[in-house]
């Protein structure tokens, strides 16, 4: 079972799709005595605490996430306290909750399906000022580093990623992982898709920071699998490696000349329950996404050739806010700021709102799978319960020519509720955002290591929303779905693809409009 059997990610997508009868017939409870630990904590490592003081850049949120790519990046800027904002506004607890039953529940930085925070973070770097070369693992229960390995260690990852310019580039690479016991405790083996979207709402939080600090940064998918998994001391089992992604500009990497022994990490950890169950389903959809050689991870980086859908609907052309960009809040307190939105109310948002969300969260992404906005990967379908200007009804966003195509008019409050696994959060909501995809044209082209990168841009674009919602002072929050019943409501126009992602936006239903 290789990258190329694509039949395994068109298997794995339809065995883990929700439908009517499939919510309604499955057996599975939340055991709360059981649930995991929400962090990694290493037995017996010493922390390096990271700074706390921080100097934010005078930034606002709509220009960072709108940044497709930091094309002037400040030379030699990465480090320690930069390093200690980046991973704090990527993946940092903001705040704490102490429950009524005991106990303290720690919000973070990105939206997380759940809150079960299943995704990683760790640091491979040079000498930057304030840290040593070395390999570490970030740690947000106590802010803090703990150290793995000694060592520039990055030309290990240079090598397995087929010599990624931006890794030989980079002062530092933080690489993602998913740890699946943490989220498929309640999602079961439909985690898998979760674990990528977690992982892109924070990748969105990471480069909105890196581009307000004029940090290079770009996300990196394609790389050996195992050699990664093995340089952090992970067992690419329980738990696997995501992507990488280098910071920043340095002197060049130190490439290891011949094959590169790596010796293996004899690191404790706490358990993270009492019992684990195993979804047989995620391991054989990563095991069959993961690429072998250095050879293999240079053939499969490359461009999607796009295909722009005829256009047959009445067009209405995106009219973002003049100005936004520069006259609301920096990035920072936006993330400080953000929550995923409970309950909305049925109050309108303005079309330039919409086209304000939308234009700067599909600008691009820097990765290697892509080659600018119209390589995105995904397709963005609309319901429009409420907003000023923009008939209700249901719409495709058109990104190459800039606006919403009408594809139906009418009222579809209860068509978006039930398609959102019945909640009212979809009904009630201004306005729903469909990430739908062409799964077999993609895979066909990339093999199944795409079905990861399409579940990440996916996650980026849907962070993204989430951030415009909050700069413009609006509501979001990501919702699981029906998945071929939102492709059935949409055809037409959307036969053949697959459903992907959803994120609805308006106004919480305590405020309102002045």
């Amino acid at each position: 079972m290789g990258n190329r059997d694509i039949e395994e990610a068109r298997r794995y997508h339809d065995a883990t799709k929700h439908s009517y009868m499939s919510i309604r017939t499955s057996p599975h409870y939340l055991d709360w005595e059981n649930r995991p630990l929400p962090f990694k904590v290493y037995s017996e490592l010493l922390l390096i605490e990271l700074p706390k003081d921080f100097l934010p850049p005078q930034v606002s949120a709509l220009t960072a996430i709108a940044t497709p790519e930091v094309e002037s990046p400040k030379e030699g800027a990465l480090d320690l306290p930069m390093l200690a904002q980046v991973l704090f506004f990527t993946g940092g607890v903001t705040r704490k909750k102490v429950l009524p039953g005991g106990g303290t529940f720690f919000f973070r930085a990105a939206a997380c399906a759940g809150a079960l925070y299943p995704v990683e973070v760790y640091v491979v770097c040079a000498d930057i000022p304030g840290l040593a070369a070395g390999v570490y693992h970030f740690s947000p229960a106590d802010f803090a580093l703990r150290r793995l390995r000694e060592g520039d260690c990055r030309g290990e990852l240079y090598r397995a990623a087929g010599e990624e310019k931006a890794i030989a580039e980079a002062a530092v690479s933080l690489v993602f992982t998913a740890v699946y016991w943490r989220s498929a405790w309640k999602y079961r083996g439909r985690c898998y898709r979760y674990c990528f979207w977690d992982s892109g709402t924070m990748a969105s939080n990471l480069l909105a920071t890196t581009a307000a600090f004029q940090l290079r940064a770009k996300i990196i998918t394609g790389f050996v699998d195992a050699i990664v998994d093995r340089l952090l001391g992970i067992d690419g089992k329980h738990e696997v490696s995501l992507f990488i992604v280098p910071l920043g500009t340095s002197q060049a990497v130190p490439t290891p000349d011949g094959p590169v022994d790596i010796p293996p990490l004899d690191l404790q950890t706490l358990s993270l329950s009492k019992t684990e169950i195993e979804y047989p389903e995620i391991r054989r959809m990563h095991f069959a996404s993961a690429l072998q050689t250095e050879e293999e991870v240079k053939s499969w980086r490359g461009p999607l050739t796009p295909a722009s859908p005829e256009i047959k609907g009445a067009l209405n052309t995106l009219q973002p806010l003049e100005g936004a960009s520069t006259s609301l809040q920096r990035v920072d307190e936006v993330i400080l700021r953000r929550g995923s939105t409970r309950k909305f109310g049925h109050d309108t948002i303005s079309f330039s709102q919409l086209s304000t969300i939308l234009h700067s969260s599909t600008r691009g992404a820097p990765a290697d799978f892509l080659d600018g906005p119209q390589t995105s990967l995904l397709d963005i379908y609309l319901i429009v319960n409420a907003v000023d200007e923009l008939l209700p009804g249901t719409y495709f966003y058109s990104q190459e020519n800039g606006g919403l195509e009408l594809l139906k008019e009418g009222d579809f409050r209860a068509h978006a509720g039930y398609l959102c696994l019945e909640q009212n959060l979809g009904a009630d909501a201004s306005v729903v955002f469909f990430f739908l995809a062409d799964l077999q044209k993609v895979l066909g082209r990339y093999g199944n290591r795409v079905y990861r990168a399409a579940l990440l841009v996916w996650g980026v674009v849907g962070g993204k929303m989430y951030l415009g919602a909050y700069a413009l002072g609006l509501g979001a929050t990501g919702l699981t779905f029906y998945d071929d019943d939102v492709i059935e409501f949409f055809s037409p126009h959307a036969r053949g693809k697959d459903a992907i992602f959803i994120v609805a936006v308006g106004l919480h239903a305590a405020r309102k409009l002045n």
